[in-house]
């Protein structure tokens, strides 16, 4: 309402998000001075060097470096760039880029023939019946689940102040937002994610919550991101979040809440994985090697995308901040960790980590899920907004992305001024990867169109008879269509009612009315079946 929306920035084409991942900005990253940068820019340079050096770049402008940081890594990415023999040329011209998933051939052709654009906007998605009705199923399941664990469902407006995301998490979450300015000058956006909305709430019912809370939600999201299969740039996520808990029973109840949520669609610990991590593993390892503070946010982004980049563009990006062969050995080799008896060899059994997984398996077993679960150290969702336990659900196929994830942020509060936190963890897990996946499992059910009745009118004059069978029957329960187009003939009525999906077809004819009577014809029953055509008194519907 007479707002006008700055465009969002596209995210790097190597930046993928979960709909529940919030990354760090780093706080402080260092670099060579010019002088070094040219003999690093040997004649061995390569593309991945470059790459490596444009990622330290961006990441000094996001963290606000002084202008004299962000000069010399720029220096060095030219003088690597030269040696690589990749050309640092501005080109002349350059196309537009496409977007991943556009639907080429198809946005722009009905304007030459002076129709509308009816594609929906890239990254978005058209809900037509049948999708709806798909929807409504899995929606169906994500709140029974949270019924019988016993969540209460709470909601909020999809506008919220940009500057509740701004000050969570920093640049690269603002670049992803849809962005508006209302006419009184007010920032507003549309939630890129639930979390903050959470905390906003919190704090403003302050001491009158009830603690520990247990609220659940489904809300729709918005990010501007590169569209693959299992991310659109909307799409609708359940986020269960338990707020005043610190003890790791909470997170084995969210865990439990999901394999609940598996299982009810008919899928299995084969089908699907959770993996589970804590930064505190990261830490505990780099902390007495001198790498705490600033230095340990920037390192943790670079980790946060090792499935993403090569071993040696990793290493690269290590290397520019300063740290040294050994520490980055340690930093891959306590990402290797895989299981929970690997990380009692690489830490001690009595740790508060160790610990803290030692439980988690052993309420897993109780909950009757330890099938599912996996350790696996180079989890790292998050890292701005996690403190604690994390953990993701994968396809065990390795076909699609996470399908859901979350973890353990105890801060949350006092990132938004706080004197005082509350223990809290949450997940979310969006609609879009579990529909995908349940496809490819052959798991969906049939949502074919679906009625119990079609009413009929034989003819005009019984309209209005037609229209009272069909009140009275809908007052019992029954799901019921009536046919409102006059003078159809019979076999169009039979046609049409097969086509809706309805169980049977009621005649309101002239003969069977007159004595109080209706004429049902049960379709999904054989032609020769006992029952097939019967009539019932009006009396009776």
């Amino acid at each position: 309402e007479g707002m006008s929306e700055s465009t969002p920035t596209p995210p790097p084409a190597e930046a993928s998000h979960s709909p529940t991942e919030a990354e760090a900005s780093p706080a402080t990253v260092t670099t060579d001075s010019p002088a070094d940068s040219t003999a690093t820019a040997a004649a061995t340079a390569t593309v991945e060097d470059v790459a490596a050096q444009g990622l330290v770049v961006r990441e000094l402008k996001k963290s606000g470096a002084s202008a004299e940081d962000i000069a010399a890594a720029v220096q060095k990415l030219l003088e690597i760039k030269k040696a690589a023999g990749v050309d640092t040329k501005a080109p002349q011209s350059k196309k537009p880029k496409k977007v991943a998933n556009a639907p080429a051939g198809k946005r722009g052709r009905n304007k030459k023939k002076g129709m509308i654009e009816v594609e929906p906007t890239i990254g978005t998605r058209d809900m037509f019946p049948y999708d709806k009705r798909i929807q409504n199923w899995l929606f169906g399941h994500f709140k029974e689940v949270a019924r019988q664990f016993s969540f209460d469902e709470y909601d909020a407006p999809i506008l919220e102040s940009a500057e509740l995301y701004k000050r969570k998490a920093g640049e690269e979450i603002t670049d992803q937002m849809y962005t508006f300015v209302t006419k009184d000058k007010y920032e507003v956006a549309l939630r890129p994610e639930m979390t903050p909305t959470l905390a906003r709430m919190i704090l403003k019912k302050g001491r009158k919550m009830l603690m520990p809370l247990k609220w659940f939600s489904l809300p729709q999201c918005w990010r501007f991101e590169t569209t693959t299969r299992g991310r659109k740039r909307e799409h609708y996520q359940w986020n269960m979040d338990i707020v005043g808990v610190s003890a790791i029973t909470a997170e084995a109840e969210l865990i439990a809440a999901i394999v609940a949520l598996f299982k009810r669609v008919g899928l299995t610990s084969a089908d699907v994985g959770i993996k589970i991590s804590s930064r505190a593993v990261l830490q505990t390892v780099l902390e007495p090697l001198g790498v705490t503070g600033p230095l340990f946010a920037p390192v943790c982004v670079i980790v946060d995308k090792m499935d993403k980049l090569s071993e040696a563009e990793v290493h690269s990006q290590l290397e520019s901040l300063g740290l040294s062969v050994e520490v980055i050995h340690t930093i891959t080799s306590t990402l290797a960790i895989k299981s929970l008896e690997e990380l009692k060899e690489a830490l001690p059994a009595d740790s508060p980590v160790c610990v803290t997984f030692t439980k988690l398996f052993e309420y897993a077993a109780a909950y009757d899920y330890v099938d599912w679960l996996q350790f696996d150290a180079s989890v790292v969702r998050g890292l701005a907004y996690y403190t604690g336990v994390v953990f993701e659900a994968f396809d065990r196929s390795g076909t699609l992305r996470a399908i859901c994830g979350g973890g353990r942020y105890d801060k949350l509060l006092s990132i938004y001024g706080s004197k005082q936190d509350q223990p809290a963890c949450g997940f979310g897990f969006g609609d879009v990867v579990i529909v995908e996946l349940l496809k490819d499992k052959g798991l969906l059910p049939n949502f074919d169109a679906k009625t119990d009745d079609l009413v009929v009118a034989f003819n005009e004059d019984l309209r209005a008879a037609a229209l009272t069978v069909a009140t009275k029957l809908r007052a019992s329960g029954r799901s019921v269509n009536v046919q409102l187009i006059p003078k159809k003939k019979v076999t169009w009525c039979y046609n049409y009612a097969d086509r809706i999906g309805a169980d049977r077809v009621v005649f309101v004819a002239p003969d069977e009315w007159a004595q109080g009577l209706v004429r049902f014809k049960y379709l999904r029953l054989p032609e020769d079946a006992e029952g097939k055509e019967v009539n019932c008194a009006f009396a009776d519907l």
